[in-house]
């Protein structure tokens, strides 16, 4: 029997990682999307039915042939994880045009044409999961923020428009509201309630695909005990 395919686009030592172990616990095939693929190598070697690839979530056309190379190899994607993420901790003085863009196109852009990617085979099973990895800064500009909050809200608004296109077809589109710092798994911070856990939230997020559609959510915070909100 083939396995389901999850899609992540994103792999780093935490959340990504994270990401990939959890949904390879869950019986999935795995297509591993990132810049390098240092990391991912070493995952797709260890984790069996998985497949690292080279993209930079910045660059359409580097997403679209990475999917299409992923979707030849592993077939049509079940779950789109879109952990990828970029930002200038600047203030408005300080931030360059170059920074506001790179922040978009990774936070936003990147979202939008990694979706696309997916939809249409998930249109046509009328079954799918599509799960942003957010951050509380899409809710709220701080001093600092203005290379990074811009576009994580591009992204969130994103996410609901597709959530309601989407969702009477039977595509589950979801966003993970990320508060606090993510620490290392089974850290003292973590234990603590100081910081995530990136295994806590990668169960979070699997348990988006096994919501029933009399109740789905849409939007889910996550925060350790001790953040302050």
């Amino acid at each position: 029997m083939k396995k389901p395919v999850c899609a992540i686009v994103g792999i780093g030592p935490k959340n990504g990682e994270a990401f990939a172990r959890k949904f390879h616990e869950q019986g999935y095939a795995l297509a591993m999307l990132s810049r390098s693929t240092d990391l991912s190598g070493q995952l797709a070697a260890e984790l069996g039915d998985s497949r690292a690839y080279r993209c930079d979530a910045g660059d359409p056309a580097s997403v679209i042939a990475a999917f299409e190379e992923a979707q030849n190899d592993l077939g049509p994607i079940d779950t789109l994880i879109y952990n990828a993420g970029s930002g200038s901790w600047k203030s408005v003085e300080e931030l360059s045009v170059e920074d506001f863009q790179r922040g978009w196109q990774i936070n936003a852009l990147g979202a939008l044409v990694a979706a696309q990617q997916v939809i249409p085979d998930m249109k046509a099973k009328g079954a799918g999961t599509i799960v942003f990895v957010g951050a509380t800064a899409s809710l709220r500009g701080m001093p600092k923020t203005a290379g990074f909050a811009p576009a994580k809200a591009a992204q969130r608004i994103l996410a609901q428009s597709m959530a309601r296109h989407l969702g009477p077809q039977g595509i589950h589109v979801a966003v993970l509201i990320i508060d606090g710092q993510i620490g290392e798994p089974g850290s003292d911070a973590v234990r603590e309630g100081t910081k995530l856990d990136p295994r806590d939230i990668a169960a979070a997020a699997y348990g988006l695909t096994e919501q029933p559609v009399s109740a789905r959510s849409f939007e889910v915070d996550l925060r350790p005990m001790k953040e302050k909100w």
